[in-house]
């Protein structure tokens, strides 16, 4: 099953069409395209070889090379573990091994139930308060994995009680 339906392939379309022209156009359009969907889908491969004239496996190639870029659809909540040094020596990858334990994901990657998606950054400029988590827009010190447990029930407890 495709996860695009039929307009969002011409709005994807569209974001190709306006930035084809462009100098170095490859990057804008991707930016565009995962701006509009969230992802970069699989089905925009060919519609951007096709307008750029190249191969698909050279656009794949540069989608799968940034992580900034994704080709599944992100969880409802973005959630990234800083992996600094000054997050280390305050307990990081202890966190970051409970992390994904909890999450039952690596980097990267979505939760089956698409609420949390995980990702690794390499400073938050919270060193102070390491170790040091984003979700969202909202950077969270001295994170324990106590700490980071209550915050998922938390976020799931919302999620579900906007559902109900």
């Amino acid at each position: 099953m495709n996860d695009l339906v039929q307009w969002d392939l011409q709005e994807v379309q569209e974001v190709i069409t306006s930035l084809k022209h462009k100098p170095g156009a490859l990057f804008p359009i991707l930016h565009g395209i995962q701006n509009l969907a969230g992802y970069i889908p699989a089905e925009s491969l060919p519609l951007i070889a096709d307008a750029l004239h190249q191969t698909r496996a050279e656009i794949h190639g540069v989608v799968t090379f940034y992580h900034l870029f994704r080709m599944t659809p992100p969880g409802r909540h973005s959630l990234e573990v800083c992996r600094a040094e000054a997050c280390q020596a305050r307990g990081s990858r202890a966190l970051e091994a409970h992390v994904k334990a909890k999450l039952g994901i690596d980097y990267h990657q979505t939760t089956t139930d698409r609420e949390f998606s995980l990702e690794d950054v390499y400073c938050l400029g919270n060193c102070a308060c390491g170790p040091s988590i984003r979700i969202g827009d909202d950077i969270i010190g001295r994170v324990t994995p106590e700490k980071f447990d209550q915050l998922v029930d938390e976020l799931t407890t919302v999620a579900l009680e906007i559902r109900s």
